[in-house]
């Protein structure tokens, strides 16, 4: 049985309740290292100001190799 890459089954464009739960963190904290630098959405979707990270953010953010 193929192993699946880690989050295989997450969009390529995350929101703050998707990377909350992938890095099994509250939001909260995401705001937290947002405000600090530390991990930062990439992606500015309109005027609106929503924000998304990216998959191969997160992936970079807890190490793993991006493909």
């Amino acid at each position: 049985m193929e192993e699946k890459p880690l989050f295989a089954d997450y969009p390529e464009l995350l929101t703050a309740p998707e990377v909350a739960e992938m890095l099994r963190v509250s939001k909260i904290t995401l705001i937290r290292w947002a405000k600090s630098g530390k991990l930062v959405p990439e992606v500015r979707l309109n005027e609106r100001g929503d924000k998304r990270y990216t998959k191969r953010q997160i992936l970079a953010f807890i190490g793993q190799s991006v493909e």
